[in-house]
């Protein structure tokens, strides 16, 4: 078996959440997302908040998974096509893993990019030189 955040990384790009296993039944969410921040407690809660967030199978088009004491750092960039509409995010999860399943996913999202937004974000970085 696959350590539990090998796990969760396939399970968002395959849309399988709900079906992954990964987190205790007490975890924690600890969730920054635009003008907002909440929490969500217990395994069935988060696997509901993460299966509406990513609720389409997608692709990570950059994945990064840093080392750290009791588990990772993970960031990504993730695209999917939602209702025939190309979309993109960009997340940062410190993730703690006890007794192989996650215990506490504390996430910090820069939110939810339609094709519109994203041709902004890229007409902005030409005109910076990026």
């Amino acid at each position: 078996m696959t350590d539990p955040i090998t796990r969760l990384t396939e399970a968002i790009e395959h849309a399988t959440i709900r079906t992954s296993g990964v987190f205790a039944p007490d975890a924690e969410l600890d969730a920054t997302v635009p003008n907002w921040r909440f929490t969500v407690r217990g395994a069935a809660d988060i696997e509901d908040t993460l299966a509406g967030w990513y609720a389409d199978p997608g692709h990570f088009e950059t994945i990064t998974r840093v080392p750290i004491t009791g588990g990772e750092l993970v960031r990504f960039v993730l695209t999917w096509e939602e209702h025939g509409e190309p979309h993109m995010c960009h997340q940062s999860h410190v993730i703690e893993v006890e007794h192989d399943r996650i215990v506490r996913d504390t996430v910090f999202c820069g939110g939810r990019w339609n094709s519109a937004l994203m041709a902004e974000m890229g007409e902005a970085a030409s005109a910076v030189g990026v």
